[in-house]
């Protein structure tokens, strides 16, 4: 029997093991299951692959995007140069070679809202599903700034920066943040809505609740306003390619 699974922390919410076992059984592939390892500390992470030995690949989630790295042997290059890693293939060789599918997700998910009007991106947040959504921007030709809770170095925007002349010229505003998830869906990120228009996008990775604060917000301004559901498709899909080829 095949093995995969979610490493994460606190993800009894996944969307990955519910989408996989259905993918299975509507698809009458008998020989692999899918499970989450909810773990504390990116250290448990060796317990899991010596406990699980028919593992052949993982999906990897907040908050392990970036400290899984130091534990993998070879990365994709598109992994390396994001700089963050959310699917693992476990070769016959017991080899963990790290790829980057949340990438492709974006993109596939958005392109099709996109117009020539939109070229200036804000990406709220600076974790590792972030990183994924600057690259892909990147292959997209839109510019982007990352909005950050506290100043740095790198010059990024904070939240307290922020002001309706920005919001006016970056049409697109993708939140990689947990602000939103299920239970917490009274919270938003903070940023001024009043100067969101019908010309943005705000997109949020965030798929449980199905429409979170932030794209309730958006939508009172008629801004597009898309879900995480799809890049998530998109991305596990991708995953199953790469662990089955």
């Amino acid at each position: 029997m095949r093995e995969f699974g979610l490493i994460g922390k606190n993800i009894s919410y996944s969307f990955s093991k519910n989408y996989f076992n259905n993918k299975f059984t509507d698809e009458s592939i008998l020989d692999a299951t899918y499970k989450n390892f909810d773990i504390q500390t990116i250290n448990e992470f060796c317990d899991v692959l010596e406990s699980n030995l028919n593992l052949k690949g993982l999906n990897v989630t907040i908050p392990y995007k970036e400290s899984i790295i130091p534990h993998l042997d070879k990365l994709h290059k598109k992994a390396k140069k994001i700089g963050a890693v959310n699917t693992i293939k476990i070769t016959e060789k017991g080899k963990l070679i790290g790829y980057n599918t949340d990438c492709y997700g974006f993109k596939k998910a958005i392109k099709p809202y996109l117009k020539p009007k939109h070229k200036r991106a804000l990406i709220l947040g600076t974790g590792g599903a972030s990183k994924a959504i600057a690259f892909s921007l990147k292959q997209l030709n839109i510019d982007y700034q990352f909005v950050s809770r506290k100043p740095s170095k790198k010059g990024y925007l904070t939240y307290k920066s922020l002001t309706g002349d920005i919001i006016d010229t970056h049409l697109i505003i993708i939140n990689c943040t947990p602000l939103g998830t299920f239970p917490n869906v009274n919270e938003a990120p903070n940023i001024p809505y009043r100067s969101i228009s019908k010309n943005h996008i705000l997109f949020d990775l965030i798929y449980n609740p199905n429409e979170t604060l932030f794209l309730k917000n958006g939508k009172q301004n008629q801004a597009t306003t898309i879900n995480g559901y799809s890049m998530l498709t998109y991305q596990a899909e991708k995953a199953w390619k790469i662990w089955t080829k």
